[in-house]
């Protein structure tokens, strides 16, 4: 909750800031010469409710998305000795980084993936695809889900969440106040929003949402070297550098766009793409892992 709190009033002061800024610049005079009712304040407000709610909306049904997204199938108490070995491996490991024991979940999928999701670090879900079952030793299933459990303990999903919000509130503001300088400034409308304003809003929000995206994209790729040190504290270094190389081996399928940054991994992206990669290069998260090693000994 400190987490949130501290973000939504970081968030709410720079919009304040960002209000002030233009009327000092003459942004806000400039459109009222124009006969726009362009209200900053109110766009503030307006912004930062929708920015934010969208991001908090899906967060909050993001296990239930993932579920049906994936088929993945929630443990209950063990049909077998994989599945009781899941739910026993991932309850010490939940006691290890104290947090209550999230679901756990088999996808069927023939890829090696993982991922976890969820509203709270006490209200999770880890899922792992057949395919890794099938592919990889127990030691390097056990780093996977210390990966995962590091993600859930580090409260990975919140502030992917809070951080998504505020880009998202940025992007709407800014690019209904272009839509209002083309509109009333340049095309010289005088009455309501032309459609001048229209389109210039949507243009701009796709732009401005591209962009944005880098920014979330490069806090992700930053948590994901977090995540393989957590995995490695709870399952040794070694298992989670031989469960990176094992994944370097056969690349993942990429999960669904909204449960992408919660995988183990992605296909490798190249050049500029690599802004809006989720996840660093599977190479460099195995050379920090092998440095961090090589250090700690």
């Amino acid at each position: 909750m400190q987490r949130i709190f501290l973000f939504l009033v970081t968030n709410i002061a720079i919009m304040i800031i960002l209000s002030i800024t233009l009327r000092i610049l003459g942004v806000e005079s400039l459109l009222a010469q124009n006969g726009s009712d362009l209200n900053i304040n109110a766009l503030v407000i307006f912004s930062g409710i929708f920015g934010f709610g969208g991001a908090f909306i899906s967060l909050a049904i993001s296990k239930w998305m993932a579920k049906r997204m994936t088929g993945a199938k929630v443990i209950e108490s063990g049909s077998n000795s994989t599945e009781k070995w899941l739910l026993e491996t991932v309850k010490a490991q939940s006691k290890i980084v104290g947090i209550k024991m999230p679901e756990v979940a088999i996808f069927p999928s023939p890829q090696m993936n993982a991922f976890a999701t969820g509203a709270s670090k006490n209200n999770a879900l880890v899922a792992v695809s057949q395919g890794l079952l099938d592919s990889m030793s127990k030691g390097e299933i056990e780093a996977v889900l210390g990966h995962e459990m590091s993600h859930v303990a580090n409260g990975d999903m919140v502030t992917l969440t809070l951080i998504q919000g505020v880009v998202n509130t940025f992007v709407i503001f800014f690019s209904r106040v272009i839509g209002h300088v083309v509109d009333r400034v340049i095309l010289k409308n005088q009455r309501g929003h032309g459609i001048g304003y229209f389109v210039t809003t949507i243009f701009a929000q796709i732009v401005l949402s591209i962009l944005a995206s880098i920014v979330v994209m490069y806090f992700s790729r930053k948590r994901e070297f977090v995540a393989d040190t957590g995995g490695a504290d709870l399952a040794g270094h070694q298992n989670m550098i031989n469960a990176l190389k094992r994944l370097a081996q056969r690349e993942p399928e990429p999960l669904p766009e909204q449960l992408a940054a919660f995988g183990i991994g992605e296909k490798r992206k190249t050049g500029k793409s690599q802004l809006w990669s989720s996840h660093p290069p599977l190479e460099d998260r195995i050379r920090a892992l092998e440095e961090r090693s090589k250090n700690s000994k």
